[in-house]
């Protein structure tokens, strides 16, 4: 009902001189349905009943008619050539879940075993289960209690978040306490940091009542936040009963927390999406127009038929078989439309093979994660779009050479497209990074052991070609990420000792 709620508080006509229709439509359906004469009064000298059976259109007025559909369709039509939507056209390169920075409370009273096998224990949990959920969405970690430090950044990268998390716990914050001002100090750091409007997710088991100025006095277009009260259900709320304007979530056994919380993250999300002038609006007719053609399938049926006919129809469509729904919605539904349905479930791996338009299907492989895919059809399309997507494609699959070249192709086509800029200057910074590793290096590390040369990359025509002599038994090297894989570093450890330089440095 919320999300109903919103969308009918952002509706938005396109179109809206399509309404002037609307009232001729039922003019004519009045005259139609209620013709002059009609209510005359019956002839003398006829019996009651014979003038009622000779009366032309009077036993028909309380059922429904031919002329009702129509009038129906026709409606329908004119509300859909209006151009309702309530939503902006979404950036395909972007989340369409708003990023969430996550700030939990590390305390000694979270470690409270009320809630087994204890508070801290359960809040982990919940921020798991949200974090995939979210479906690749960026999200951020803030530990606090006596201060506030930066986990994680914003990243959608689950594994990341699942080890910091396991690592957090009262030893590894330098002091003890509940400075939740702090923390939200760094959350809205966190979020000014990205272009996307997010939220600020509080996971706490109680609020001091000094950090109440810190939640109430948020402005508008401060990011909007929520806090997870993580205790047993009966245990009262203390200073977060005097919160306004925050939405306080009880931590449940099920998911129903969860689901409000990602209804109230993507209701922000999308209300700032509609004040972003820079996004179209997403034509919505085409779901009126649907209903109007089935109504006009029956609209010279009479009465019940046209009733218990359209009812026949949607229990066919819904009790048939599934291959039978899937010819349906092939006759209804155009390959890109059922392409646009999938990407909005985050089925894209689904939506890359139903689309049709090439760029939507480049769009779609490219967030199923199908880099090389993507940066082929990208490559295909001539436009500034396309040649960034392929260097977006490229980069993600690390083949940051092909990148440079398809940024350095969007300039040519648009010089002043911002974002290719930012990308080339990035990418162009990646490969001379690597580049000189490689010039620093000696090591003859990617070549393998037991080679009698190695002979570094040197496509950028940077240093020279080196020669290395090796034994054809000796030590085994590690490259650099075996090597970090080796080592057995507790989490814990490193945080606690990150905590205390960041603390020792003074406010972050």
């Amino acid at each position: 009902m919320t999300g109903f709620l919103d969308a009918l508080s952002a509706l938005h006509l396109l179109r809206p001189w399509a309404l002037l229709l609307v009232p001729v439509i039922l003019l004519l359906w009045w005259r139609v349905r209620n013709p002059r004469g009609q209510g005359a009064e019956q002839p003398s000298g006829i019996a009651p009943h014979l003038a009622e059976a000779l009366t032309v259109g009077k036993a028909s007025a309380g059922r429904i008619q031919p002329i009702d559909s129509a009038a129906l369709a026709l409606v329908l039509l004119t509300l859909a050539a209006a151009g309702p939507t309530w939503s902006r056209v979404p950036n395909p390169f972007l989340s369409q879940t708003a990023p969430l920075v996550v700030a939990i409370e590390v305390g000694s009273s979270m470690e409270n075993p009320d809630v087994p096998p204890s508070r801290l224990e359960r809040a982990r949990f919940k921020v798991m289960d949200l974090v995939e959920r979210r479906a690749g969405a960026n999200t951020a970690l803030i530990a606090y209690a006596g201060t506030a430090h930066r986990a994680a950044p914003l990243t959608d990268d689950p594994n990341i978040l699942k080890a910091l998390l396991e690592g957090l716990s009262p030893e590894v914050m330098p002091r003890d306490g509940d400075d939740a001002t702090a923390a939200m100090r760094m959350a809205d750091a966190e979020l000014a940091r990205v272009e996307t409007p997010g939220a600020i997710l509080f996971v706490l088991d109680g609020l001091n009542s000094v950090d109440l100025p810190a939640f109430n006095e948020r402005g508008e277009t401060d990011p909007p936040v929520m806090v997870l009260f993580v205790a047993p259900e009966t245990a009262p709320l203390g200073a977060l009963e005097n919160l306004a304007g925050v939405e306080v979530i009880r931590m449940t056994a099920d998911e129903s927390d969860l689901d409000r919380i990602e209804r109230v993250a993507q209701s922000a999300y999308r209300a700032a999406l509609l004040g972003d002038d820079r996004l179209e609006w997403e034509d919505r007719g085409w779901m009126l127009a649907w209903p109007a053609a089935l109504i006009l399938l029956l609209w010279f049926r009479k009465g019940w038929t046209t009733r218990w006919g359209l009812a026949l129809g949607i229990a066919l469509g819904l009790l048939g078989p599934q291959r039978a729904r899937a010819d349906v919605i092939d006759w209804f539904f155009t390959p890109d439309q059922q392409g646009m349905m999938a990407y909005r479930d985050k089925q894209f791996a689904k939506a890359g093979e139903l689309f049709a338009d090439p760029m939507w299907r480049a769009y779609s492989k490219y967030r199923a994660g199908q880099y090389a895919d993507a940066a082929e059809i990208f490559a295909r399309i001539d436009t500034a779009e396309a040649a960034m997507g392929e260097g977006m494609s490229h980069m993600k699959n690390r083949e940051y050479r092909a990148g440079v070249a398809a940024f350095e192709r969007a300039l040519e086509i648009r010089p002043d497209y911002a974002e290719a800029q930012h990308n080339l200057e990035v990418s162009r910074y990646i490969v001379d990074y690597i580049e000189s590793a490689r010039e620093q290096s000696d090591t003859g590390e990617e070549s393998g052991i037991g080679a009698d040369d190695v002979v570094f990359d040197n496509q950028a025509q940077r240093g020279a070609e080196t020669q290395q002599q090796y034994q054809e038994e000796g030590p085994d090297f590690q490259t650099a990420d075996q090597w970090m894989r080796s080592v057995d570093t507790d989490m814990s450890d490193f945080l606690r000792t990150r905590f205390l330089v960041e603390a020792a440095e003074g406010p972050q």
